[in-house]
């Protein structure tokens, strides 16, 4: 049972972070968000009929987990600080100036893409993500968020013209 469990984390812990991470815009809460979903796995116990339905259940409980966490008392009253890749772009040891330029422009590409997906509302950034970095199609996002198809397809319509619009010279 251990051995199993253990091997759930490990194959879809940066599968729960990432759509954390997605939805809340800070490092710590999603590393809050990943550590809840799994304690839910561990003591909720569910039984599940194939890893697509344990998938669908991680994903969905992880939702849930963030919604808790926007509606916290605590989230209200503290000002949220910058997520930790400031920290890791400080830490950045570059062994040549080439190397050094590139990472730089990296960072410039990956900052204008955050800032385009900060400008998408929750719902179209969680619709993004799980329909390009989760490979789920309108119905399967429909079913985990509780909206309807055509509501996911207007999400992700909006979100590509926003994207469009701010990324374009970048795409």
């Amino acid at each position: 049972m251990q051995d199993e469990f253990e091997d759930i984390v490990r194959r879809e812990s940066a599968t729960v972070y990432r759509l954390a991470f997605s939805r809340l815009r800070n490092a710590a809460d999603a590393e809050d968000v990943c550590q809840a979903v799994f304690l839910r796995l561990l003591n909720a116990d569910p039984v599940f009929t194939d890893a697509d339905h344990r998938h669908a259940w991680l994903l969905r409980t992880t939702i849930n987990c963030c919604a808790d966490v926007r509606r916290s008392a605590w989230r209200r009253r503290v000002h949220v600080g910058e997520s930790s890749r400031s920290a890791a772009r400080q830490a950045l040891n570059c062994q040549s100036l080439r190397q050094h330029r590139e990472q730089m422009q990296r960072d410039e590409l990956s900052a204008r893409i955050d800032a385009a997906m900060e400008a998408l509302s929750e719902k179209q950034r969680t619709a993004v993500h799980l329909h390009y970095f989760e490979g789920l199609s309108g119905d399967e996002i429909a079913n985990l968020t509780g909206d309807r198809p055509s509501t996911v397809r207007s999400h992700l319509r909006r979100a590509r013209k926003t994207l469009e619009r701010l990324l374009g010279d970048a795409l």
